[in-house]
């Protein structure tokens, strides 16, 4: 089902242009500036009034700091606990504290950054790639040049996701989204593809499962059944240390190098166990696509039915 991108209130309140200023704060500053220039025309005029009005307009400037420094820390925190949620795996609290940023800076590159990183794993990669898109213009870091690629990946843009690859070229998890744009999206290089596959890191059980589920893609161009099922049995081996938004994704990708190889029955099946494994994620969200797209038809009797399991 469609995910809408950070749905929020918008009530009729003054709102700021930047995480700190607010129109308020820029009357006083304003206002305190005029002060200081009349301060310094009375002064030439040698009226005895001029330091008290200087007094005055130094003490709005400072009222207006103070204000803009509160509010850039209130943001701040909000982007800290949106952070941290979304690392808590908890994408509902994450979309909830950021929505309101969203609606007020929706071009500020570390509101982007956030917005895009949960927006990926919530299932809407066409909205992370967008938002991802405007904070790398300032904002090149690991998670979010990861996270700009498996995007274009899962929009099936393998020309996008080659090209956002270019930021963080040496990177595991850059390499393994690169991977699987190459072997999967429109336009991939399948033969590259099959080249990273056989050489991307197993350093984690995640890092692994992946590695082993490209593999079985890359087979399955080949027609080789015995290794896709040999491929997707190592990486099922693994599941048991994955979380479950992990299994549903490696389940899109199982199913994947299923329907290359010409086995429908069991794409659909490894698809749909996909989606009921971890619902509203990218994994359950790529797996209902690719099922619907999925042609009628049985299984190739070139391969038996005993796919691997998410659970």
């Amino acid at each position: 089902m469609p995910i809408e991108p950070f749905p929020v209130e918008k009530p009729a309140v003054l709102k700021a242009s930047t995480p700190g200023s607010h129109p308020v704060i820029r009357a006083v500053w304003l206002a305190a500036f005029v002060l200081l220039l009349a301060a310094v025309a009375l002064m030439a005029l040698r009226a005895f009034s001029y330091p008290l009005v200087a007094l005055i307009a130094a003490g709005w400037f400072v009222a207006g700091l103070v204000a803009y420094l509160i509010r850039h820390a209130r943001f701040l925190g909000t982007l800290a606990r949106g952070e941290r949620a979304l690392r808590a795996g908890d994408l509902a609290a994450a979309r909830a504290i950021v929505a309101p940023l969203v609606d007020r800076y929706p071009t500020f590159p570390p509101v982007q950054r956030l917005a895009g990183l949960i927006l990926y794993p919530s299932g809407d990669p066409l909205s992370a790639a967008t938002m991802l898109e405007g904070a790398a213009r300032s904002m090149r870091d690991r998670d979010l040049v990861v996270t700009l690629v498996a995007a274009y990946a899962a929009l099936n843009k393998a020309g996008d996701a080659r090209r956002a690859a270019t930021l963080r070229p040496d990177d595991a998890d850059v390499r393994l989204a690169v991977g699987w744009a190459e072997l999967v999206a429109l336009g991939g290089d399948r033969a590259r593809g099959a080249l990273l596959a056989a050489s991307l890191p197993a350093d984690s059980p995640a890092r692994a499962a992946m590695a082993a589920t490209l593999q079985a893609i890359a087979a399955a161009h080949r027609h080789d059944a015995q290794a896709v099922r040999a491929r997707l049995r190592d990486a099922e081996d693994r599941y048991v240390l994955l979380a479950a938004d992990e299994r549903a994704f490696l389940g899109y990708l199982g199913g994947v190098a299923l329907r290359e190889l010409g086995a429908l029955d069991a794409a659909r099946a490894t698809f749909t166990l996909a989606m009921e494994t971890a619902p509203d994620t990218i994994g359950e969200a790529l797996a209902r696509r690719e099922r619907a797209h999925l042609p009628l038809g049985s299984d190739s009797p070139s391969f038996s039915s005993d796919q691997p399991s998410a659970d």
